[in-house]
């Protein structure tokens, strides 16, 4: 079945029939106009789609007092690249990503896999960040976005920090979600 919104060279026609009046346009313009119109009508439709219903409501994330090899492990068995660092309260304190773990373990840039071993393995390498803990290496202040914001709000923030994900709030600050560029894509599809 076509999309709702196509229609024929004989549909527009008929539109101009109904009009009754002369239209300085020709067919084809009216045509351009319509189908530039009716994307910026999607693009704005799909930028006033609410965080809450296009984010991720099962999160997994860690807390402050966690070890490091926890984050490790939750990271590696979910396939994802960071989490959201909470309270005993569920309250968002920080992040932590791939970047701070390996971080912590000593790899800055110009380091190579075979350093990335050897610090697994247990090996110091100096200039590595001190603790064991997630909040000893975690970025924080978060970066958090309300569940009530529009998806456009979180592709602007996710745009302009750089990051890949967001973690989603409740009024009271507490961790409910969380959104990540896919999710923006996806909701931001046409119906």
């Amino acid at each position: 079945m076509p999309d709702s919104s196509e229609f024929t060279d004989e549909d527009l026609r008929e539109a101009l029939n109904d009009l009754g009046s002369y239209v300085d346009v020709t067919e084809e313009d009216l045509k351009k106009i319509y189908s530039l119109a009716l994307k910026h009508a999607r693009q704005r439709l799909a930028a006033s789609v609410a965080v809450a219903d296009a984010m991720t409501s099962t999160v997994v994330s860690v807390g402050k007092d966690d070890d490091i090899a926890t984050a490790v492990r939750l990271l590696s068995e979910n396939r994802i690249s960071g989490l959201p660092v909470v309270d005993n309260d569920g309250l968002v304190l920080g992040v932590v990503s791939e970047i701070d773990i390996l971080g912590a373990a000593g790899m800055e840039n110009g380091f190579t896999f075979k350093d990335i071993i050897r610090r697994l393995l247990g090996e110091p390498i100096a200039g590595h960040r001190k603790g064991n803990k997630v909040g000893d290496i975690m970025s924080a202040p978060a970066i958090a976005i309300h569940k009530g914001s529009d998806i456009g709000e979180a592709a602007k923030i996710l745009s302009e920090r750089r990051i890949k994900r967001l973690p989603v709030v409740d009024d009271s600050g507490k961790l409910i979600g969380i959104i990540s560029r896919a999710d923006i894509v996806k909701a931001a599809q046409p119906r």
